[in-house]
């Protein structure tokens, strides 16, 4: 029952009946979201509610409450809004900034999720942008914790899984995700991590695909657009052949710039949530094959190939229904396109840094089960054409004579033209590495599921051999920056796959005899290579226990090599023959296996899985600083800085 007291004859209702004030903050709130400016009678009305402590949970439902219509009713009053936010954040007072921040992160929230304009969408995109990348190190951009707390994670997605949206901001939205997952995420929970890895929304995951699938499209395209353009005959080949195919005058060389943000993006997903390795696999009608919208292309400033989001008419061609007669493609076979062309020159380090990140990326998927299920499977035939370096003894093959095969025959094709075409001064040590590691996952899948793979593995077992020719020759040179007996021993490895447990996932009994073969005719550099680590592994030297590990993985490799050459001797001795066909060999190889003795080696289809954090942070830290200072410059090249923002905010129609 209500309590009353009887004061002076007359009775009075307790505190408890009486109708709570609304703060200050709330009424001004609520002036805000009327017709009027509320500056009008109160010209001190915005300096005044930055001083005020933030209610956001009154402001959200205030927001949400508003259907479109009410929305441009008070479009003018929440453009003011956004403007003196802005302004706020330039205050020396810390209250008013704190303020400002947590307002325009609920307002930017609510804009981004409302129907409303495109264009007020497109700046507040670019809003956030300019404020996640103030600072180079996006950790040390204290304003990014409001973003954590007052999440735009859902915005985002909202983005990407509506079409519409994500044709006119999804380049955007993607760039923006990839680097707020990047927030701290070695020193505290970031809310975007644990969001993106949970996502199982298929409208979603296949929006965010078609984003990254369209934005490096775009990027090959460009490049093999350049590419004819400069192949005017020999010289201009061979020029190309470096990565010096984008010439501004005699003097002047433009670097190729690779979308680094778009590859952190598909890293992310890749590397975070499982779900979205199906997108890999989803078709689509093969980007370079959009038709030409019609009209003259409006003129637009020059920019660095690949750091832009794709051209409208790609996104729009993109999603248009399958035609049976058109070659199709998937996100993953864009990828590998984009990894032939970026890993080509690794001198220049931003295409360094890509190499890197695409070697990092196929190490993921190499270890996922699911990815490997459909990199192997055999009604996932695809041509893919990659790019491959002009070579003096080796001839461009034509598109029409690729042969259709699953995927992972196009992985291994990615593999052998790093290995063979990377053997110089400055050798990518690191990549060659992650190059092998990845040979080495792709084969425990087949060991392991007794998959057959129909591939020319003469290919990998020749570049395999030439890498180590290439080692033993430079032995001197490169020791002194690499353990070069690491890869020495990845790589001895690799052939010990093949012989242990060949014939669990070689095609055909000839493949074996056909590996058999090549270790015999190549025995020279298996020799070689032995001398080399047994002289190393019996010194006092830095190099011993490396050396003396590859020195014990050639056991086999020796047995073989010791076994059949004797026989082979014998047999051209006593058939009066100076040199035997490959055949012939094969057919001693085919007779002598019964009497041939290999020791079991553990471990050989055990790999340790990657991580990220206590290897390559680093490596992100740096990537991420980059990617950074890429987006800021090309927000400023696009006029859209701040001062820009402010003004067309307050003038939005």
């Amino acid at each position: 029952m209500a309590q009353v007291e009887k004061r002076g004859g007359l009775l009075r209702k307790s505190s408890a009946y009486k109708k709570p004030l609304k703060e200050k903050v709330v009424l001004m709130y609520d002036e805000i979201f009327m017709t009027e400016d509320p500056s009008k009678c109160s010209p001190r009305f915005w300096e005044e509610l930055f001083l005020m402590k933030v209610n956001l949970e009154y402001l959200e439902g205030k927001l949400e409450s508003l259907d479109g219509e009410e929305l441009m009713k008070i479009k003018e009053n929440i453009n003011c809004l956004f403007q003196h936010c802005i302004q706020a954040l330039g205050e020396e007072h810390p209250i008013r900034v704190v303020n400002a921040l947590q307002n325009l992160m609920e307002s930017l929230d609510s804009l981004l999720c409302a129907e409303g304009s495109e264009s007020l969408k497109s700046l507040c995109l670019k809003l956030l942008l300019c404020l996640v990348t103030v600072t180079d190190n996006i950790s040390q951009n204290t304003i990014l914790e409001y973003v954590m707390i007052n999440s735009i994670f859902e915005a985002i997605l909202q983005i990407l899984s509506h079409p519409p949206s994500r044709r006119e901001h999804g380049y955007d939205a993607v760039v923006l995700l990839a680097l707020l997952v990047n927030y701290r995420k070695y020193e505290s929970v970031n809310p975007y991590i644990v969001k993106l890895s949970i996502v199982d929304d298929e409208a979603t995951l296949n929006g965010m695909g078609l984003v990254i699938a369209q934005a490096l499209s775009e990027y090959n395209r460009q490049y093999k657009d350049k590419e004819e353009e400069h192949q005017g005959g020999f010289f201009s080949a061979l020029t190309n052949m470096v990565g010096s195919m984008f010439i501004a005058d005699a003097h002047e060389k433009i670097s190729v710039q690779t979308n680094e943000a778009i590859l952190l993006a598909l890293y992310e997903a890749v590397h975070l949530n499982r779900n979205f390795i199906t997108v890999l696999a989803q078709s689509h009608p093969e980007m370079g094959l959009v038709t030409t919208p019609v009209g003259p292309a409006p003129a637009t400033p020059a920019t660095p190939l690949g750091t832009t989001p794709p051209s409208s008419d790609v996104i729009s061609s993109v999603e248009l229904p399958l035609d049976a007669d058109v070659q199709t493609s998937n996100l993953l076979i864009t990828f590998l396109k984009y990894s032939s062309i970026v890993m080509q020159d690794t001198k220049d380090e931003h295409r360094l840094h890509s190499g890197k990140l695409c070697l990092i990326i196929l190490t993921c998927i190499a270890e996922d089960q699911y990815a490997n299920a459909f990199l192997h499977d055999d009604n996932m035939n695809f041509r893919v054409n990659l790019h491959r370096m002009p070579m003096r003894h080796r001839k461009k093959a034509a598109d029409k004579n690729l042969p259709c095969r699953p995927l992972v025959c196009a992985v291994l094709d990615l593999m052998v033209e790093f290995i063979v075409t990377h053997m110089m001064k400055e050798f990518p040590m690191d990549l060659y590495v992650r190059c092998i590691q990845v040979v080495h996952k792709l084969l425990c899948y087949q060991k392991k599921c007794r998959v057959r793979l129909h591939y020319t593995w003469r290919e990998l077992w020749s570049a395999l051999i030439n890498l180590l020719k290439f080692l033993m020759s430079n032995e001197t040179v490169l020791l002194a920056k690499h353990n070069i007996f690491t890869l020495a021993l990845m790589i001895v490895n690799l052939f010990n796959m093949f012989i242990t447990y060949g014939d669990t996932f070689l095609p055909t009994p000839s493949s074996y005899d056909e590996l058999y073969y090549e270790i015999i005719r190549m025995h020279q550099s298996f020799d070689n290579l032995y001398s080399m680590v047994l002289r190393l592994s019996t010194n006092a030297g830095q190099w011993k226990e490396a050396a003396s590990k590859v020195t014990h993985a050639l056991v086999n490799i020796r047995a073989i090599i010791n076994h059949f050459n004797p026989k082979i001797e014998s047999y051209a001795a006593v058939n009066h023959i100076s040199q035997l066909s490959e055949e012939q060999v094969l057919e001693v190889v085919r007779a002598n296996y019964d009497t041939l003795t290999l020791k079991l080696q553990d471990g050989l289809d055990q790999y340790e899985r990657y991580s990220e954090q206590h290897k390559e942070a680093a490596f992100f830290k740096e990537l991420v600083r980059s990617i950074s200072t890429n987006v800021r410059r090309n927000l400023a090249f696009h006029t859209l800085s701040q001062e820009v923002l402010l003004k067309e905010f307050s003038t939005i129609s």
